[in-house]
């Protein structure tokens, strides 16, 4: 009879190949959808060879599992917003941490006999799995603004997050000694579920970018334990990945914030920073009609994107106005900040998705040095990531935090709605610049009324 476990290893080195490969491939814009579907053509292989095993339980399970999970990825993928797809990511994390939790309360409460490391790594992924799936779903609310953005603290918390820790410890002491009690993991899951929420309460909406980052790769660490509990090469492998490559981005986003991790999960936790300067100015409005003029001599212009955009839907307006400009005779790029949006890689996502070249996407450190060449700056819907503050003021709350330097451009447009502060919650003194133009109203019916002015 033929052993279907050495091909089943076989594939599965093959699908953790193409796997690295892909996220390879993902590490640029120009070559992330090839990526992505590389990573996809390797997940379903490792799904099929997988069907292929003696211990599957249930085909029609299996099967009905897949129909349903497609048709939601399917309704997801046409109907969420753009402005919506950060809370669709994590949410999308926490089913990620609710499959692992699920796989190793399944091992845990199973009636074999489980050796120490088993249910070592089981008891891990269900934490993992469990502070994942609460920790996103609070995340969800915020970014959804089904919760206020803002730190949620109140008094005890730090005595009642240490206190969850310990118990938390006890039980898999425990469930080490004592596997075949089934109170400890319902005990345990609990448990972990308020850990999640209470990891994520005390951070500011301005840091959600970092916690997705940060809860996708508590999501790949999760099913790599589960994959050990599974004694399943591929899961620990995928997982490994998905944690490594989270972290990897969770570090990075970090050092475009000038924070530590740890600073932006105890932010919740420090004294509010004030200080006695004000921002205070004259606000220079300007008529989209007043500005094609000096967009129509400019030789240089550089867009600086941010969440307002994708709130306005203004990417394709944009492209069409780059279009004009370039026509013109002037050179037009885009200057993305790693923390712009609601997610990481949101700006790119949203100006891929209006067809704008890879080659006009530069990143914060390649803009800065030359900033002062541009003759316009335009700012739609960005605010924190191009908040002089930054640079200026010691007791501004994101002080020391790198910037887009907007404000060194010979000329400033900022396409707003109105003076509300940006998602931190800071004042921006960009305003009251006097290079800098507010235009205020919807972004994309502001960007449509310059085309309008090009195309007359």
């Amino acid at each position: 009879m033929f052993d279907y476990s050495v091909l089943i290893n076989f594939v599965y080195v093959l699908a953790a190949t193409l796997f690295i490969f892909g996220l390879k491939l993902l590490g640029h814009p120009a070559t992330a959808r090839k990526g992505n579907l590389l990573s996809s053509v390797a997940m379903l292989i490792a799904v099929v060879i997988t069907l292929f095993s003696k211990e599957i339980i249930s085909f029609e399970l299996i099967i009905a599992s897949i129909v349903v999970g497609s048709l939601i990825g399917l309704y997801a993928a046409k109907k969420v917003e753009m402005t919506s797809m950060p809370e669709l990511v994590s949410l999308f994390n926490g089913i990620g941490g609710l499959a692992s939790l699920a796989v190793a309360y399944a091992t845990i409460a199973s009636d074999q006999t489980l050796s120490t490391f088993v249910i070592i790594v089981s008891f891990i992924a269900l934490l993992i799995g469990a502070i994942t799936f609460s920790g996103s779903v609070i995340a969800w609310a915020k970014l959804s603004e089904r919760i206020i953005g803002r730190p949620i603290v109140f008094k005890g918390q730090v005595v009642t997050n240490i206190a969850v820790v310990i118990a938390i410890v006890l039980c898999g002491v425990s469930l080490v000694n004592n596997p075949t009690d089934s109170t400890i993991p319902y005990i345990a899951l609990g448990l972990a579920i308020v850990m999640g929420v209470l990891i994520v309460l005390p951070i500011g909406g301005a840091d959600m970018p970092v916690v997705i980052s940060l809860l996708n790769s508590y999501s790949g660490l999760a099913a790599c334990a589960a994959g050990f509990a599974l004694s399943n090469n591929l899961l620990i492998v995928a997982g490994a990945l998905v944690g490594a490559s989270g972290i990897i981005l969770t570090n990075i986003m970090c050092k475009a914030m000038n924070r530590s991790l740890v600073n932006v999960l105890t932010s919740g936790f420090q004294p509010v920073v004030t200080n006695d300067i004000k921002i205070e100015g004259e606000i220079k409005p300007l008529s989209a009609e007043d500005a094609y003029y000096v967009l129509e001599a400019a030789q240089n212009v550089l867009v600086i994107p941010g969440y307002g955009m994708a709130v306005a839907q203004a990417q394709h307006v944009m492209k069409e106005l780059q279009e004009l400009l370039e026509n013109n005779g002037a050179e037009v790029g885009y200057a993305i900040h790693p923390v712009a949006g609601r997610m990481p890689g949101h700006m790119n996502v949203l100006l891929a998705e209006a067809d704008v070249s890879y080659e006009q996407l530069f990143e914060m450190d390649e803009v800065n040095p030359r900033i002062e060449a541009y003759d316009v700056a335009i700012v739609i819907g960005a605010n924190d990531v191009v908040n002089p503050a930054a640079r200026e003021l010691k007791g501004s709350p994101i002080y020391g935090m790198p910037v887009i330097n907007a404000d060194l451009a010979k000329n400033v447009f900022v396409l707003k709605r109105g003076m509300s502060s940006g998602f931190a919650g800071v004042d921006n003194p960009l305003f009251f610049k006097q290079n800098c133009r507010m235009i205020f109203g919807d972004a994309k019916e502001t960007l449509s009324n310059l085309v309008r002015q090009f195309a007359d």
